[in-house]
């Protein structure tokens, strides 16, 4: 698979956009650590006591970001391994993928950083974009066999 150059282009920005995912999560368990804010009793007991079972904005906001990155991320996946099963060229897919990826991590940035609307909404319609149009590439390559 790895011989088929879009493909390995997308293993490429699919593995950076996991890792980031991954980034997300250990900087969500740091701001809860910073914040005393813990999810479950058992450890807020272990981190101080039962008073640090609480809900703090910050925290809510890290994990808002995780979620919205895996109901963007994961389409992408899926779309994005398609794609590159249906001949598309390697600099067109580049494209796609680096869009993607580029968006993604500015939409990441603006949530963590609280950057002013709308650029966080922004982000995230750009990084639509070459979903959108993977998405038509895909139903038209496969219409006549559905």
């Amino acid at each position: 698979m790895l011989r088929n150059e879009v493909f390995a282009c997308f293993v490429f920005y699919s593995t950076l956009l996991i890792l980031k995912m991954y980034t997300l999560a250990v900087i969500t368990g740091q701001v809860r650590l910073r914040k005393k804010a813990f999810a479950n009793p058992e450890d807020a007991l272990r981190h101080g006591g039962i008073e640090y079972n609480r809900e703090d904005p910050y925290v809510e906001r890290c994990l808002r970001a995780h979620r919205n990155d895996m109901e963007n991320i994961y389409p992408f996946l899926f779309l994005g391994a398609i794609y590159s099963m249906i001949g598309p060229s390697l600099s067109v897919a580049r494209g796609h993928f680096l869009v993607f990826f580029l968006a993604r991590i500015m939409h990441t940035i603006a949530y963590l950083f609280v950057f002013r609307a709308p650029i966080r909404s922004l982000s995230y319609t750009i990084a639509q974009l070459p979903c959108v149009s993977m998405a038509i590439q895909i139903i038209i390559a496969v219409a006549a066999y559905a």
